[in-house]
């Protein structure tokens, strides 16, 4: 029996650039991780894009771009769109 692949969840980290995803969740966050990725106003459900890995990692969400250090980076999991879906 042969079932396809199927991607549902991964870490940010391993995107590539100019890749795509939708937030789904957030993993081993701490409060002060937590209070971070609020005030960014990142939650589960938003589409977001990585633009660079080199020396930051940035992110766009619509019109706004973040710097992410490795804490915030390990933190957020999302499920891979197709580049072509708009963001």
């Amino acid at each position: 029996m042969n079932q396809g692949l199927t991607v549902t969840g991964s870490s940010l980290k391993l995107l590539k650039v100019g890749a795509k995803g939708i937030i789904t969740g957030f993993g081993n966050t701490n409060d002060a991780v937590a209070r971070k990725l609020k005030s960014m106003d990142l939650r589960p459900g938003m589409a977001i894009r990585l633009e660079q890995r080199f020396p930051r990692f940035i992110i766009a969400t619509g019109f706004q771009r973040f710097a992410l250090d490795e804490t915030l980076i390990r933190a957020i999991y999302i499920r891979p769109l197709d580049r072509r879906s708009p963001l």
